[in-house]
């Protein structure tokens, strides 16, 4: 009787705390300070946690900002909490990025030159074309590689929802015919970069391909061993292909707190509590403008560049982004880190609204640099 009276002093003591305190105690390495004694404005975040239970970014589950490695706000909606697994949808791709550069580190792959179709010489496909033999794993990370493929266009001949549909994803893709160019369509060497940016997932889905006959493991089994393992992550989920390869282009599942880990990697060179996870100069390159996206946004190695302005000041985000608004944000230059998890997939103005979060709340509660 007196261990049971003790258990529930305290479960109850714990009912009583702060979320951020009882955040603060679930072993995760993330060192938790008071956001207002860390400078930041508590009131405009407290603001923001309102707004998201008035419904002004319907279905978020989480919301945490990390800064200068330190939690200063954790929050969960809906139902989810910090065991909560999100599925992030396509902000997938850039955890793929993160482990080509993994790969290459490792001397799997031997850079982004390396010659995609080479990976398949076992294979045949379908409408070969001599510029085919010139794609490689750099316009895969570019979203530039020129075939036919563009996701958001629904008569595209690469258009995902079709592959989806396919038995072999990976050959789905190999088999697109090349992209061709209208007048008014600026061409590769015409573009910023040097690059005709089309979103499509048939990229990574390749690269997931790549990554698995490069490594001889399984997408996930890989991900464990190079990067979730060494960032002390233990839970995760990974999707697969028609055909059962890994699926590199979305629906990988994190915690909330972890996908903080993977963000703090951006931040920080690569490295995570002064372990150096993905090589600095790949961190470097994948956060390097490589491709424009749209008018408002750059690309780096999938991932993307936009431009807050807050107060009349510009400051660059680099994102991972998935559909549902999900996003982690990564601001190198404030030592800032932003998890925004949500399930609402498919629906208009979901990444305004996230983004909103963001320029309106967030940032404005920033503190100064030091």
């Amino acid at each position: 009787m007196r261990l049971s009276r003790q258990r529930l002093s305290i479960l109850l003591l714990l009912a009583s705390l702060p979320a951020m305190a009882v955040a603060g105690m679930h072993g995760d390495d993330w060192k938790v300070l008071d956001p207002a004694r860390a400078g930041w404005d508590a009131g405009r975040l407290a603001a923001m946690d309102a707004a998201i239970e008035g419904d002004a970014a319907p279905a978020t589950t989480s919301v945490l900002v990390i800064h200068r490695g330190a939690l200063v706000h954790e929050r969960y909606f809906n139902g989810a909490d910090a065991d909560t697994l999100h599925n992030t949808r396509s902000l997938t791709k850039s955890v793929t990025a993160l482990l080509v550069g993994a790969a290459i580190d490792r001397g799997l792959i031997d850079g982004v030159d390396a010659p995609v179709y080479d990976f398949f010489a076992d294979r045949g496909w379908a409408n070969p074309a001599p510029a085919k033999a010139r794609f490689t794993v750099e316009d895969l990370l570019t979203m530039s590689a020129q075939w036919e493929c563009n996701d958001d266009n629904q008569f595209s001949a690469g258009n995902e929802e079709r592959m989806y549909l396919s038995a072999d994803w990976v050959q789905f893709a190999l088999d697109l015919p090349m992209k061709g160019y209208a007048a008014w369509s600026p061409r590769p060497e015409e573009s910023p970069y040097g690059r005709a940016f089309s979103y499509c997932t048939a990229n990574p889905v390749v690269l997931g391909a790549i990554l698995e006959r490069s490594s001889g493991q399984s997408l996930a089994r890989f991900a464990a061993d190079a990067l979730e393992g060494p960032l002390d992550i233990t839970r995760a989920q990974w999707q697969l292909t028609s055909e059962g390869v890994g699926m590199g282009g979305g629906g990988a599942a994190y915690r909330s707190r972890d996908l903080a880990r993977l963000g703090q990697l951006l931040v920080d060179g690569g490295r995570w509590q002064g372990r150096q996870i993905v090589p600095e100069r790949w961190i470097d390159a994948m956060t390097t403008p490589h491709a424009q996206a749209r008018e408002d946004a750059d690309y780096g190695y999938l991932t993307w560049r936009f431009r807050f302005d807050v107060g009349g000041t510009l400051r660059d985000a680099w994102a991972m982004s998935g559909n549902g608004g999900n996003y982690v944000f990564a601001l190198p230059e404030e030592a800032l880190v932003v998890v925004i998890t949500r399930t609402r997939y498919n629906q208009r103005g979901m990444h305004q609204e996230s983004q909103r979060l963001m320029t309106d709340y967030i940032l404005k509660a920033l503190p100064p640099r030091r």
